[in-house]
């Protein structure tokens, strides 16, 4: 921190906590001596490192550990006001903060009625000294330590620690990190304030930081930790807070009554996007802000990830068709048309088409075309209506710039329902004429999936349970087999059916032989009767994966998938996730390609849910936790995000939040052992072993009345110490070739113990992984 040296000049000293200051002769001696012979033992009190309005600091020798200590000592009328036995019981939460961007507390006391606490001492310096040097940081820099910070809040946060003086002193900078500082005496103040503190002559918090609740004396909470680091946020990119003014009580006023200027209008080369994150957290009311620390990294990695040029001229989303019929089984009718439309027009190799998942978030929703197309990237949107009457329908297709609300094209389609299907090509067909672009090929020249209306109709809700996953996938595949039933041909719904046995037998609903034989046979007759589709080619790769271990030919099919449709979003997120990241353990280039992913579909929460489990399984919570947080902010209730959440913070080393994060998570799945493997797992390293073993128990009773993947078993049965039984389970799981094994064998955190086993490696060794 930076303090006034009497002349007007901040004078800063070797050690980003503390400034010189001028000191009244034999004060400082005074209170040295009182510390030494209070904290004799314990502590050798050396010089004065520096002094502010709450505190002296003084570098102090812990006898005990052998090592060099920040010990801060609180003013004498301070500390009479907070009282000994309050301000211990208060500090003592934030004694508890384990965090990398937190600096921790050692120790806080009383010497003989000097409140004091103990902090490392940190070589390195702070956010105001690089603002001395520079005025403003390049702007990745700045948006890492940004992140950093908020990450650090989001944790504190959730343990109801408010810092209540974020400001860029108290941000340090250790071997390129940022590290938060003086976390806690805002909260020992903060439950004294209606006592005197700020009568006593200590305000809590910076003027030039404060939020407007905390300016006014409001309650406040997390939410003003967030205003405070928007503050520090706008400084470090335009090189000055967003309020100044003559006087305390001016620069406070303005946050009341002005908004600050636009960053992206100060400095070339912020992007609108960040710019609109640091106008977020500048909100005047707290409800306007982000509501966590994690909603506020993970804004801040869309930003980064989102394109930033303007969208492309040939650039469209197709927005669901509104179903005008009155029967709402007509949905999936239209959902379908919507669809097949946007397939059609993913073909263009020189068209930009948004993707289903993030066309469909729009669906229901009256929201602005123009702020479609910025989410998704996009110059046009193709939206329509289908109204449907006995044999007949109606189709009407508008396509709009949204720069201006322009009708590009529109046109109305009478037709016989048997054509519905030429219709379909034909509005792709006038889209690419308008656009000049071209299809590859005339679409009505291929063979047709089906010719059957019926089994179009079974197999759009199907698909459509499919993508909700769940206990929904078991009943996509019944309206998958009434397709089939229509149609006994239907690549695409054998198609579907081997997928959902992929993901029941993933997720250990089903039992393992089983599961491989009906995911084996749906996925070789759907490449005998569509070898061009993609969705058939991926649907054999998985095969070849996750059950046959034949690497070479998974690595063909998603490959020859991705050829015929390089929209097709499933079949890249498993080529990245599951073969190129588990597989291959080739995650830089796994994640790369997701985030490529992502930016087609930005809105998507099953992509930033496998971006969240990508980084968990590559060790760095850090992204993992903000993806997750993304994941959860588009979809609150879906299981893949809960359980991406639970992952992610038990990769953070958040064990007790990870436990908690499971309860969710369970709920949503029904139990599922996916989930009660991380939840043995985060048991074990909070210390909480008899929890650990209840999990286990639970599965083995579980095992005996229902599927259970023995790879699943083996995982917490060598967390919890059973080795033999683990092996047992571990090598049932090879011979078996549970689908799980892919993910368990070389990486997963929860898996450490198992993967310890030489036994489980020698098991390994044959089935071939590649670089193994």
């Amino acid at each position: 921190m930076d303090v006034d040296d009497g002349h007007g000049r901040l004078v800063t000293i070797r050690a980003p906590l503390y400034v010189l200051h001028p000191l009244p002769p034999g004060g400082c001696l005074d209170a040295i001596e009182q510390l030494s012979a209070a904290l004799s033992g314990r502590y050798t009190i050396g010089r004065v490192l520096g002094t502010g309005g709450m505190a002296t600091v003084y570098l102090a020798r812990d006898i005990r550990h052998g090592r060099d200590v920040a010990l801060k000592v609180l003013r004498s009328t301070l500390a009479h006001t907070i009282g000994s036995e309050r301000f211990i019981r208060e500090i003592q939460l934030a004694a508890s903060l384990s965090h990398p961007h937190i600096l921790p507390l050692f120790d806080s006391g009383d010497a003989d009625g000097l409140l004091f606490y103990v902090m490392p001492v940190v070589e390195g310096f702070s956010l105001r000294d690089r603002l001395h040097q520079e005025r403003a940081l390049p702007v990745e820099e700045a948006l890492r330590f940004v992140r950093e910070v908020a990450e650090a809040l989001d944790y504190a946060h959730r343990r109801g620690v408010v810092h209540r003086d974020i400001k860029p002193e108290n941000i340090l900078v250790h071997e390129g990190h940022a590290v938060v500082a003086d976390f806690g005496i805002g909260k020992a103040l903060s439950a004294v304030n209606d006592s005197g503190v700020t009568q006593a002559g200590v305000a809590i918090g910076t003027p030039a930081y404060m939020s407007p609740e905390q300016a006014s004396g409001d309650v406040v909470d997390g939410r003003s930790d967030i205003y405070s680091l928007g503050c520090v946020f706008y400084e470090l990119l335009t090189g000055e807070p967003p309020f100044t003014g003559m006087t305390t009580r001016a620069v406070i006023a303005k946050r009341f009554v002005q908004t600050p200027a636009d960053v992206s209008a100060l400095r070339t080369g912020v992007s609108r996007g960040v710019s609109n994150v640091v106008m977020r957290t500048l909100a005047r009311s707290p409800h306007d802000r982000f509501e966590t620390g994690a909603d506020l990294v993970a804004a801040i990695l869309q930003s980064e990830a989102t394109p930033r040029a303007e969208a492309p001229d040939k650039s469209i989303a197709v927005l669901p068709f509104v179903n005008m019929s009155g029967d709402p089984e007509n949905e999936y009718f239209a959902d379908g048309i919507t669809e097949e439309i946007l397939n059609v027009l993913a073909q263009v190799r020189d068209l930009r088409v948004a993707g289903r998942t993030s066309s469909f978030s729009f669906k229901g929703k009256k929201v602005d075309l123009r702020a479609i197309g910025e989410q998704l990237n996009v110059r046009t949107v193709l939206e329509g209506s289908v109204r449907r009457s006995g044999k007949r329908v109606r189709i009407t297709a508008q396509l709009i710039n949204v720069a201006d609300g322009y009708h590009l094209w529109s046109e109305r389609y009478d037709r016989e329902i048997e054509d519905v299907f030429a219709v379909q090509d034909e509005i792709a067909i006038a889209i690419a004429s308008r656009m000049k672009t071209t299809l590859v090929g005339n679409c009505a020249d291929g063979p047709r999936a089906t010719e059957s209306i019926e089994a179009y109709e079974a197999y759009l809700k199907g698909r459509a349970l499919l993508y909700r996953r769940g206990a929904a996938i078991k009943q996509g595949v019944a309206m998958l087999e009434k397709a089939l039933s229509f149609d006994p041909n239907y690549g695409l719904a054998w198609s579907g059916i081997a997928d959902a046995y992929t993901a029941l037998g993933y997720n250990g609903q089903v039992n393992v032989e089983a599961g491989r034989a009906k995911t084996q046979e749906a996925a070789e007759k759907a490449l005998a009767l569509s070898p061009d589709l993609a969705e058939a080619q991926s649907s054999n790769a998985m095969v070849r994966l996750m059950y046959d271990y034949d690497f070479p030919a998974a690595e063909r099919g998603f490959k020859r998938a991705l050829e015929l449709n390089p929209a097709y979003v499933q079949g890249a997120a498993w080529y990245y996730f599951f073969y190129l990241g588990f597989a291959c353990q080739r995650w830089e280039e796994a994640q790369s390609s997701l985030l490529t992913l992502q930016a087609v579909e930005p809105l998507s929460s099953y992509i930033a849910s496998i971006l969240a489990f990508s980084y968990a399984a590559d060790a760095n919570p850090r992204e993992a936790m903000a993806w997750s947080a993304r994941a959860l902010e588009l979809e609150p209730a879906a299981f893949i995000g809960l359980w991406a959440r639970q992952l992610a913070l038990h990769a953070n080393g958040d064990w007790k939040a990870a436990i908690d994060a499971a309860e969710p998570s369970l709920g949503a799945s029904g139990r599922s052992p996916l989930v009660l493997h991380t939840l043995a797992s985060s048991h074990i390293e909070n210390g909480e072993m008899e929890s650990a073993c209840a999990v286990y128990e639970e599965m083995r009773a579980r095992a005996k009345r229902e599927p259970m993947s023995p790879i699943g078993l083996a995982v917490v049965a060598a967390a919890v110490g059973d080795r033999a039984q683990a092996i047992e389970y571990a090598r049932d799981a090879v011979q078996r070739h549970d689908p799980q094994l892919l993910v368990y064998a070389r990486c997963w955190p929860q898996s450490r113990d198992l993967r310890a086993m030489p036994e489980f490696q020698e098991m390994l060794m044959p089935l071939g992984f590649p670089g193994m």
